[in-house]
């Protein structure tokens, strides 16, 4: 392959970020550069881990729901069933798939986040 794939293009540009440009910038200019880093470093958690994660996502839904669709589709479906009262919204299934579900988001948003490693724990 005689191009960078866009994993290689997002860790060379946060590199610089971090590594170079950082070092050099002062107040609101490096804020926005370690912002722009921050911004690059989901984008790679989501290039390594997002399609796990919406694919656990999906099955958990399919069996949540008792049907098929997409991520999209189901997700409206969830939504539907519990605005409609449909879907116990007190039962451990759903309590289990919400709380995967927003591990697996925080993970790949902020995993430094404080309460992620508590999450971890419990679901072990």
């Amino acid at each position: 392959m005689d191009q960078p794939s866009i994993r290689e293009l997002v860790d060379a540009v946060r590199d610089f970020l971090e590594n170079k440009a950082l070092p050099e910038l002062k107040g609101h200019t490096a804020f926005h550069a370690r912002v722009a880093a921050n911004a690059l470093g989901i984008v790679s958690r989501q290039l390594d881990r997002s399609g796990a994660a919406d694919d656990a996502e999906l099955a958990r839904l399919r069996l949540l729901l008792g049907r098929d669709g997409t991520l999209d589709e189901l997700n409206r479906a969830l939504c539907r069933a519990i605005r409609e009262g449909t879907l116990d919204i007190g039962s451990d299934e759903l309590r289990r798939h919400l709380d995967a579900t927003t591990r697996d988001k925080v993970e790949i948003d902020q995993p430094n986040y404080s309460g992620i490693k508590i999450a971890r724990e419990r679901s072990a």
